[in-house]
Order: C-alpha cells, then sequence, then structure tokens
C-alpha cells in the first residue's frame, strides 16, 4: 500500500509517498481502506521530531484520525462488520491507504455524511467535547470564551457550545469573521485588533465567562483567568504561542473566583483514555451530527502523496476547519471549501 513516511526530521519536504506493508489486524481491530485521513497539528510536531520515530509504538506512520471501508475484522470486534463505512481514531498509521483502528475508538458514520466529510470529524469533536463538556462541564445558559476559533477544534467547539444552548464568543483573525459566525459563535473577536479581555467584560457587564477554551498558553494566560466568572472553568487544550513566554497567573483571581484550571491532549493518553473519550463524544452527539445539527468544517483537500503541501497549508495559518489526505493514487491538485 501506499503510505507517507519520513527517513529524517524536518520540514514538510522530508515527507515521501513509498511502498510499505499492509498493518496487521489484531484482536481488537478494525482494517480500514481509508478514504479521508485529517491532517492535525500533531502530526506537524511527529515531523519535527517532537514524539521520536513512532506514536508510542503503534506504528512508525504519521496520522491520528481516518475515515473509510471496513476490509476485515479482528475475531474479538463487535458491532462491526465488513464493509461499514467507519471513522476514528487511530493509534499512529493513518497516513496510508490501509489503517488498523481498534473498534473502541471507530464510530458509525451517519448516512448523511460522505466518507470525505467524515473524515473531518474524529479528532476535533472528540477533542472539543472533552475540553468544554466532560472537564469544564458548559451547561445550557452559560457562556463561553473559545479561542483559536477558525481551526479544526476551534470550529467543532463553536459548534458544540451553540447545539448545547451556551453563548459562544469566539476569537480568530478578521479574515475569518464570517466563517466562525457561520458555525453558531455570538460574539466574534478579532485578536490582532480586539482585546478579548475587554471585549467579553463589555459583553457580560464585567462579570466574565463561565468558560474558556484556550488553544494558545502562555500570552494568554492572565487574560483568560481575569476573564473567567466566578466558579468558572479553563481547559488548556494547545500552546500555539508558547508555554511560558508571557504567562502570569494572577493567583489571588484564581483564588476568589474559584476558578478551575484543566490541560487535555490527545496523542498521548493511554488506549483505554482514548476510547472512553470517542464513546462519551459518540454517546451525546452522533444524533446531532446525523441529523445535521452539527457539519464538519473542511478546509481544503490533497491527494495523500502531496502530504507536504497539506503541511504547509496548516503552516501558514490560513486554514478555516479541517485539511484533508484522500488517499487516491488518481487525485488531482488540491480543492478548498467549506
Amino acid at each position: 500500500m501506499q503510505a507517507i513516511v519520513f527517513d529524517q526530521f524536518g520540514g514538510p519536504e522530508v515527507l515521501v509517498a513509498r511502498e510499505v506493508a499492509r498493518p496487521e489486524v489484531r484482536p481488537h481491530d478494525l482494517l480500514v481502506h481509508n478514504a479521508a485521513i485529517g491532517v492535525n497539528r500533531a502530526d506537524l510536531s511527529h515531523r519535527k521530531g517532537a514524539y521520536g520515530r513512532a506514536y508510542f509504538g503503534d506504528s512508525d506512520l504519521m496520522g491520528l484520525e481516518v475515515a473509510g471501508t471496513v476490509a476485515e475484522v479482528g475475531p474479538e470486534v463487535q458491532g462491526f462488520a465488513v464493509g461499514d463505512r467507519v471513522m476514528g481514531i487511530v493509534g499512529g498509521g493513518a497516513y496510508a491507504e490501509y489503517s488498523r483502528i481498534d473498534h473502541r475508538m471507530a464510530m458509525h458514520v451517519p448516512q448523511n455524511l460522505s466518507l470525505q466529510q467524515a473524515g473531518a470529524v474524529a479528532e476535533v469533536f472528540v477533542t472539543a467535547h472533552e475540553a468544554m463538556f466532560h472537564l469544564a462541564r458548559l451547561q445550557a445558559g452559560e457562556s463561553v470564551l473559545i479561542h483559536a476559533a477558525a481551526g479544526g477544534v476551534g470550529s467543532a467547539a463553536v459548534q458544540l457550545a451553540h447545539a448545547a444552548g451556551a453563548r459562544v464568543f469566539a476569537t480568530a483573525s478578521a479574515d475569518k469573521r464570517d466563517a466562525v459566525l457561520g458555525v453558531g459563535a455570538d460574539v466574534f473577536i478579532d485578536y490582532r485588533s480586539e482585546d478579548f479581555q475587554a471585549v467579553v467584560a463589555e459583553h457580560t457587564g464585567g462579570k466574565g465567562v463561565d468558560v474558556v477554551i484556550d488553544f494558545i498558553g502562555g500570552p494568554y494566560l492572565e487574560r483568560n483567568v481575569r476573564s473567567l466568572a466566578v466558579g468558572g472553568r479553563m481547559t488548556v487544550v494547545g500552546l500555539l504561542g508558547g508555554a511560558t513566554e508571557g504567562a502570569q497567573l494572577p493567583i489571588d483571581v484564581l483564588l476568589y473566583r474559584h476558578l478551575q484550571i484543566y490541560g487535555t491532549v490527545m496523542k498521548s493518553r493511554p488506549p483505554e483514555v482514548k476510547q472512553a473519550m470517542t464513546q462519551r463524544f459518540a454517546q451525546r452527539w452522533m444524533g446531532a451530527l446525523a441529523d445535521g445539527t452539527l457539519r464538519p468544517v473542511i478546509d481544503s483537500t490533497y491527494p495523500l502523496a502531496d502530504a507536504a503541501e497539506a503541511h504547509r497549508r496548516m503552516e501558514t495559518g490560513l486554514s478555516v476547519g479541517k485539511i484533508l489526505l484522500v488517499p487516491e493514487r488518481t487525485a488531482q491538485g488540491a480543492s478548498t471549501g467549506y
């Protein structure tokens, strides 16, 4: 099968297509003939050497999520059969024509979604649900500030919060305003020209928001904490702005407002934790995917062999929603659109 490999860490140019053996199916695995592969920021970090060669021993190939058709099932698999359309999270090995996925991290694709659309679901929606509902316990009628709201996880979080009946404040660059408002944000904040802390204070009468979902890290820490209402919760999902630079924690605000701060990542979690995360999302939201309340946001698609170009697209910071790889040897060029 065709897969994307790299012989050394570095820039996008190190990614090359090569023929490799199909993965062997273990007792709980599905072998999936991939139709769409999600590109994630963790893939960029993997390519640069942040995690070493393999995703915790599961595969030397990069990639965290796939959608496709089941080609083979392991002897202990339950609820899935050859020919089923599935989407889900893998422990590495997504950048290939075939991937193996533990069936407990797989979900059936709703009939209203194409397999390409399904490729833009698993990682972003599961991560957003875990951060915002399982950890931060967002409730209907509450308010939430979501940073990097035009990205894959950010745009998923906006949709989930809106569907749950929350008031959504969302930050992104001005050119992404329409896209962010289009997926359910109530108040858009241009992070380049506006101070999100001041905007939140203005729109909440100084009370603050109940939840913050942050992807930026150190530079936003103090303003995030000061933007939280009494009893507020914040989940940190990423470090796009760095871990320590500008990181100031106002302990007095944390103390007297009775705040809670959480951190979460998916890639490095044990399989049983990823399984639980996937199942929590599916139990609450599969119906909303099936009836169109939630919709995957796709920025662009690239042939699998052009993975380097997909990485370059992500590194520009211009994308809105998911970037996908399509493992079709005959695919030509890239397509864009929401």
